[in-house]
């Protein structure tokens, strides 16, 4: 298959002005000018005119099981007034309203140009048969807590991995989701440190997200701290140091483990986090929604941290009067540039795909248009000028016009 266009983004390499894809099976066998490569290749062009063509959108943080929670609650004033409505909502849910949710979520993604997710599943019973129903190249997380439930630390991660083990699927894969460092005990994060060592697996938890949960590991004291302390939680691991030095504790930093949000750090914290590798995913919209303080990237950049972006779960969007909120990656980008004005439209894509491919150990395999990386693209219309190309990916203000993944059109041109 031969597809041209106005302009091919690889990403990984300047934009190519009457630009063309050879894609053999589910593999980028040749980009480049349209001149150069029509010589060497057989049979004719789909020629898709006046769009640019770029890899699909690495959404490096979701939670799909929560999409029809979209607009349920005003942004709270503080993060735990939240949490105790999330689970709350959680409770009622049936294995049919997860699965319709997880459907929709997908969905959105699909037409708005992510073509992998690294999606946090709460609701394991649903897999594989969700991978089935979607094109969509995914990770699924598989949530752990143990706070509420008081079961034995061991036993939780037996039951991840029992079910991690049971799931295999050409385009998708499993891996493994202590949710925070405040909802989990330090036993099973260790445990799940050293199993993801063992198994070559994928780690991702949410740290550092609010100043409540910042409060309680530092000082032990707070909200957060006293909140949990009422429901059971062991807290002999707080006033011990930040949530980056407790999961430092735990054995959990390394270049498989994805910090989610990181938004407080105490002096050392990126620096840390820069010398294991680690990879930390901020999402702007859910960022604005609990009105956290102005997220660190310079802090985190400066120190190598690689940043990604994700769109975590509607539930945390804010949504004004009738409007309808989407899981978008296009408008995470539009909300990080709103936030952070210095940062060029190239440097934001890129969180968008080839730091996020990096994140989920597949490098050069998506979130790039090159030699033998996934034939995973999209298009989107373009007729403005070549110079402006990466500021109109970045503020593209609605679906793509096409979208391929593993060589296969999951939306026709």
């Amino acid at each position: 298959m031969i597809l041209r266009a106005r302009m091919i983004l690889p990403v990984s390499r300047p934009p190519i002005e009457n630009g063309a894809i050879v894609i053999s099976e589910n593999r980028v066998h040749a980009v480049g000018p349209w001149p150069d490569l029509q010589p060497h290749n057989a049979g004719e062009a789909l020629d898709l005119g006046d769009v640019i063509l770029l890899p699909g959108l690495v959404n490096a943080h979701c939670h799909l099981d929560y999409t029809d929670m979209a607009g349920l609650w005003p942004p709270p004033k503080k993060f735990t007034d939240w949490i105790p409505l999330m689970l709350a909502a959680k409770a009622e849910w049936s294995y049919t309203e997860y699965a319709r949710s997880w459907l929709n979520g997908a969905r959105m993604l699909l037409q708005t140009g992510t073509t992998t997710v690294a999606d946090i599943e709460a609701a394991p019973e649903l897999l594989p048969e969700m991978w089935d129903a979607t094109p969509l190249r995914v990770i699924s997380f598989l949530e752990m807590t143990g706070v509420r439930s008081k079961r034995v630390p061991a036993e939780i991660l037996g039951q991840a991995l029992e079910k991690a083990g049971s799931l295999t699927h050409p385009r998708c894969r499993a891996a493994l989701s202590p949710h925070a460092p405040y909802s989990t005990s330090p036993e099973l994060l260790r445990l799940c440190a050293e199993a993801a060592r063992e198994r070559n697996l994928l780690v991702a938890t949410h740290v550092a997200e609010s100043e409540q949960e910042f409060e309680m590991f530092t000082d032990a004291h707070g909200e957060m701290f006293h909140w949990l302390q009422r429901n059971g939680r062991d807290m002999g691991d707080c006033g011990r140091g930040s949530p980056v030095q407790h999961v430092e504790k735990a054995g959990l930093p390394g270049e498989n483990f994805l910090a989610i949000h990181v938004n407080c750090l105490a002096p050392g914290d990126a620096e840390l986090l820069g010398k294991r590798g680690v990879h930390v995913v901020h999402c702007p919209r859910s960022h604005e929604y609990f009105r956290h303080a102005a997220f660190p990237r310079g802090e985190l950049s400066g120190a190598g941290v690689n940043l990604c972006l994700g769109t975590d779960s509607l539930a945390t969007v804010r949504k004004n009067g009738k409007e309808r909120i989407e899981l978008n990656l296009f408008a995470e980008m539009q909300a990080f540039a709103a936030a952070n004005k210095t940062v060029p439209s190239e440097e934001i894509l890129k969180m968008a795909t080839i730091a996020g491919a990096k994140a989920l150990g597949m490098a050069g395999q998506t979130g790039e248009l090159s030699e033998n990386a996934f034939a995973d693209l999209v298009a989107i219309p373009f007729t403005g000028k070549v110079a402006d190309i990466f500021d109109a990916v970045v503020h593209h203000p609605s679906t793509v016009s096409a979208s391929m993944i593993d060589g296969n059109w999951a939306i026709a041109p």
